[in-house]
């Protein structure tokens, strides 16, 4: 079961621009639902609300750049306790392309980009 994800196998995209044919199986990422996205439009085949960072530790990060090295230890903490869901990701993306759909503005300090590095291993 060690079987190696390629890394096309898992995108990023905000929940904020247009599904598209090729982002396979899309995977609501965040604790909540983004704001102004009717769930029509948002195409999301699976919300795994227990993948996303706590109240509290997301409530401390604030996107806060500086922060960001810290985020990324304190949520990998936090998801290697959910081993269960990881799981899910890993086989969803052995099997096919998934695209990890999230609402944070900044593309590169959000927990999709943490957790995409996790589940490719």
């Amino acid at each position: 079961m060690s079987k190696r994800i390629p890394a096309a196998n898992v995108r990023l995209k905000r929940a904020y621009d247009p599904a598209a044919a090729g982002d396979g199986i899309r995977v609501l990422v965040d604790r909540l639902w983004p704001r102004g996205v009717r769930k029509v439009d948002a195409a999301i085949d699976r919300w795994i609300k227990d993948v996303a960072p706590s109240t509290a530790l997301r409530k401390w990060f604030g996107h806060d750049p500086d922060r960001w090295q810290e985020f990324r230890l304190r949520y990998t903490e936090e998801i290697n306790e959910h081993r269960d869901l990881l799981d899910e990701l890993r086989t969803l993306a052995r099997a096919g392309r998934i695209t990890l759909v999230f609402a944070a503005h900044d593309e590169l300090h959000n927990d999709a980009v943490v957790l995409r590095d996790i589940v490719l291993g």
